[in-house]
């Protein structure tokens, strides 16, 4: 068939997988060690400053800023480490504000996942100055940033494409949470939901391996246990379970409210008559009073999150937990400092969770609610609400408390928070500052409907041609005779043999001056066709690559002969059946009955109807 073919123009083969995944996964195995390290030296650096700014030691053993005994003088501590990240802000880059999951999704949406190189350094040294100094955010959030920052920086140095750099980009991001975390699946789900923003294989394969690698040298280091200390836990009965679900969606508002809360903190900054860089540092006075009255709130706060997973904090401590972490979080996310989310919802969240759920053990005993089980609802169900990454969450908790009974309980309720934050807020957490610059942010992931449609169902048939020996006058004349197909834009050209020579438009013939001028003479390039087989995305991307609007439809085994005509019109109309499947309603059994057609038609039935 070669020799037909080699001067017809036919759509690029479109592999799942090929050679260029094997090298992006090799890089993104690299990525995923590098990965590792650079979460290690980031938690190591956190201890050393927390350890010099509350305890006046050189130290890099892991500290909790809860333990000093500066007294008033804790006030001034994070008020001096967000001044130091405002400056870096303002003359170091703006970007290294925020808690870096947006920042990096908006890299991958509007900049091709181009990361300034010099956020590699500034974002992990600037967080880990605003948690050393008491900010009461997560290393995870900056972790992962640092980590695409890396994919990212790699992407740039090698020749590679745009949709190769944002897979090293997520690989990096996914790296830098299991490395945190040791949850490797959760870290590929956080990355499909939030950075890739699709499911295939070239993307999905590369950021896996990373977060395996990542995960593997995170337990040849010695960090076998699980991330957050919980005891086993018993299966939940029918009444608990649902229980769990309405947690869930109670948490699903209190993700609600907290994402608008931060914007409206943000907003009441953003009107403040100062320059930005020394909102961080306004916003370090809430930090230090706060933290002088609960000092559980400042820093990393990993151990808050182990106390409430395993029923250590009594009632009154979890309502002051999670408020007082909630009013230092938010005014500080607000103020535009450096930081993670993903701690700070875990503790507000599990702390409300149990608190929920010892209510419900002290008022409903008989539903059996465990309130450690509660803690862990509540811990997830915050964050599938707030950020829409349901997978991830549910899976999250899973991998770092490695309680398989809690499975179904996180199912149901980061669902119901999941449906909840969708019905009552139009953008998350992670994408509401995107949206607010006048950008569209993706927030469903769907099959390509034209990937499951081929171009032979949707051509037009039989294509309307033209004979290549007619003169330009023959075939004027037939276009102005307004006979059937003659007002069609573009014609294929066949030979006296029935075979394609080339596609010539309505225009071509009509501006062509008339004469005994064959129609072969106007055709000016090879043919480019697509196959019936191929899919209507194949077809469209082939349509874009050539630049033109219709293609003739051939057969490979004769590729040569017309079968058919695909148009732009035709692309268009082949979405008429997903419009409907979508808002068309029915009784599909009922409508059958009445047919006296099988409820569930084969194929060519089915299109018929």
């Amino acid at each position: 068939m070669s020799p037909t073919l080699e001067d017809l123009r036919v759509p690029a083969p479109n592999a799942a997988v090929d050679r260029r995944v094997v090298l992006v996964s090799g890089l993104a195995i690299a990525l995923g060690g590098v990965a590792f390290l650079a979460a290690e030296l980031l938690t190591t650096l956190i201890a050393v400053i927390t350890n010099l700014a509350f305890f006046g030691r050189l130290s890099a053993a892991p500290a909790s800023p809860a333990e000093h005994n500066l007294g008033l003088l804790v006030l001034v501590v994070p008020i001096v480490g967000a001044l130091v990240v405002g400056v870096m802000a303002r003359y170091g880059s703006q970007a290294i504000r925020g808690h870096g999951i947006p920042e990096a999704m908006e890299q991958v949406l509007f900049n091709q996942s181009r990361i300034p190189p010099r956020m590699t350094l500034l974002k992990p040294l600037s967080a880990a100055i605003a948690i050393g100094t008491g900010g009461p955010f997560g290393a995870e959030g900056p972790i992962i940033a640092t980590g695409g920052a890396l994919g990212s920086l790699l992407g740039q140095l090698l020749r590679i494409t745009a949709d190769e750099r944002k897979t090293l980009l997520a690989a990096g991001a996914a790296a830098g949470m299991s490395a945190t975390f040791g949850s490797p699946v959760a870290a590929v789900l956080l990355a499909i939901e939030l950075l890739l923003f699709e499911y295939r294989p070239r993307s999905v394969i590369p950021v896996a391996l990373a977060a395996t690698t990542a995960t593997a040298a995170r337990l040849c280091a010695g960090h076998t246990a699980p991330a957050f200390e919980m005891a086993a836990v018993s299966p939940s009965t029918g009444p608990a379970l649902a229980f769990y679900i309405v947690l869930g969606a109670v948490l699903g508002l209190a993700a609600m409210a907290a994402t608008r809360a931060i914007y409206a903190i943000e907003e009441a900054f953003e009107r403040l008559p100062l320059h930005w860089m020394w909102w961080p540092a306004i916003g370090a006075v809430a930090i230090g009073v706060v933290g002088y009255f609960a000092p559980r709130t400042l820093g990393v706060g990993y151990t808050n999150i182990d106390d409430i997973l395993s029923g250590r904090l009594a009632l009154a401590a979890l309502v002051s937990l999670s408020l007082m972490k909630f009013i230092s979080w938010s005014i500080a996310l607000g103020s535009g400092t450096s930081g993670g989310t993903l701690a700070p919802l875990f503790t507000v969240g599990g702390a409300l969770g149990a608190i929920l759920g010892l209510a419900a053990t002290a008022l409903l005993p008989e539903l059996g609610v465990d309130a450690r089980v509660a803690g862990l609802v509540g811990m997830a169900a915050i964050f599938a609400g707030a950020s829409r990454a349901l997978l991830a969450s549910v899976v999250f908790a899973f991998e770092t408390t490695r309680q398989p009974m809690g499975l179904l309980p996180l199912l149901g309720g980061c669902s119901a928070a999941f449906l909840v934050s969708s019905l009552l807020m139009r953008h998350s957490i992670m994408t509401e500052k995107i949206a607010r610059r006048g950008a569209r942010v993706t927030v469903e992931y769907a099959a390509d409907h034209l990937a499951q449609i081929t171009a032979g169902e949707a051509a037009s048939r039989p294509a309307v041609t033209l004979s290549a020996s007619d003169t330009i006058e023959t075939a004027r004349a037939f276009l102005l005779s307004q006979a059937a197909g003659s007002r069609h834009q573009g014609f294929p050209v066949v030979d006296d043999r029935g075979e394609l020579v080339g596609v010539v438009t309505q225009r071509d013939v009509l501006t062509e001056q008339a004469g005994t001028i064959s129609i072969r003479h106007l055709v000016r390039r090879p043919p480019a066709v697509v196959f019936e087989d191929s899919s209507l995305r194949e077809a469209a991307d082939h349509m874009v690559t050539e630049g033109v609007g219709r293609l003739p439809v051939v057969s490979r085994q004769a590729p040569r002969k017309v079968l058919g005509i695909l148009t732009r019109s035709d692309l268009l109309d082949a979405h008429r059946s997903r419009i409907d499947a979508g808002k068309r309603r029915e009784q599909a059994l009922a409508a059958a009955m009445r047919r006296g057609s099988p409820a569930i038609p084969d194929r060519a039935t089915a299109e018929q109807s």
